[in-house]
């Protein structure tokens, strides 16, 4: 189950990891798709948020804040889009420094997750 459960949470990360480098392409000019930058059921991150970590481990209020900030994420990376489609491209770079915050907590609180399951 240890194995098991480190593979689940690294895998975690790094689909969130993903989710940064697809918008950081979007913002630099690349040719990324759109849907799973902005909408949070259709990147990976929200599939295992959905279909895996709050079946399994709902019952942690931090599995609560990760969605909710997952969800936030999206949401800040959709008005970063925006900005970048309406020309400001300076603008919509200079906001992923909240972006990195997002993603600093959204990490912390998987690390927190996988403690308390390997703590039980």
């Amino acid at each position: 189950m240890t194995d098991d459960l480190k593979q689940e949470f690294d895998a975690a990360r790094i689909r969130h990891l993903l989710f940064k480098s697809k918008l950081r392409s979007f913002l630099y000019g690349s040719d990324t798709a759109q849907g799973p930058i902005r909408d949070p059921e259709q990147c990976a991150m929200g599939h295992w948020i959905t279909e895996r970590a709050l079946p399994a481990y709902g019952h942690l209020p931090e599995t609560h804040e990760l969605d909710r900030l997952h969800r936030l994420i999206h949401t800040e990376g959709g008005r970063l889009m925006d900005l970048h489609l309406a020309g400001q491209s300076d603008a919509a770079t200079s906001g992923l420094g909240h972006i990195n915050k997002l993603a600093d907590d959204i990490v912390a609180l998987l690390t927190t997750i996988e403690a308390r399951l390997r703590a039980k």
